[in-house]
């Protein structure tokens, strides 16, 4: 069984990486999100649930990690992060090597990893290209400041914390942009399209 080409996605906040990664769920590449295998592993009966509980009770309401309460303990502790990203980290990557698997096993040619902090964590170090989707800054603070409850402050503390956007665009392998809709969707149609031939 041929292992698929492994395609990292990532970009800063309001580049449209989701609207993106949906793009390449529509044209049949399997898509695996690391936000949303966290949020499966702290869920009611997630994985990550009891070896959270047994270093920080008071984290768990209602059978589930409180990731409000998380962050408390995080603040407080300089090394509660690390403690349970001892946890976390592990439980991800096996979700993501079983996604990997089953597509292999379906014949997927391409497989796209959806993870935020690509470049920031060394997870690209493990993948076989890396797209970083991008925006004019303009763009992406409409887009951001649309959002509910969001305040220019709010934005200035997420964006200090996240990689420059010139600095992804240079570390990745290819770049597409997001101000278009319809020419980002062409760019992605592409994209596939050159990954699968070239790794046929």
């Amino acid at each position: 069984m041929t292992r698929p080409f492994l395609l990292g996605l990532t970009g800063s906040i309001g580049m449209g990486k989701s609207t993106t990664a949906a793009m390449f769920a529509e044209e049949g590449v399997p898509v695996w999100d690391a936000d949303a295998t966290v949020h499966a592993l702290y869920a009611e009966g997630g994985a990550a649930v009891p070896a959270i509980g047994a270093l920080f009770a008071d984290a768990i309401e209602g059978g589930a990690v409180s990731r409000h309460r998380l962050k408390r303990h995080i603040a407080a502790d300089p090394g509660a992060l690390a403690r349970i990203e001892e946890i976390v980290h592990p439980l991800v990557a096996a979700h993501r090597a079983g996604f990997v698997a089953g597509a292999a096993a379906m014949g997927a040619r391409l497989v796209v990893l959806d993870i935020p902090l690509l470049f920031e964590t060394g997870a690209d170090r493990a993948l076989d290209a890396t797209l970083v989707v991008s925006a004019p800054p303009e763009v992406q603070r409409e887009r951001v400041m649309a959002r509910p409850g969001m305040t220019g402050q709010h934005l200035g503390r997420l964006l200090a914390r996240q990689m420059p956007d010139a600095e992804k665009r240079a570390r990745a392998d290819h770049v597409i942009e997001t101000a278009a809709m319809e020419p980002a969707r062409a760019a992605v149609r592409a994209l596939i399209g050159r990954l699968v031939n070239a790794h046929a």
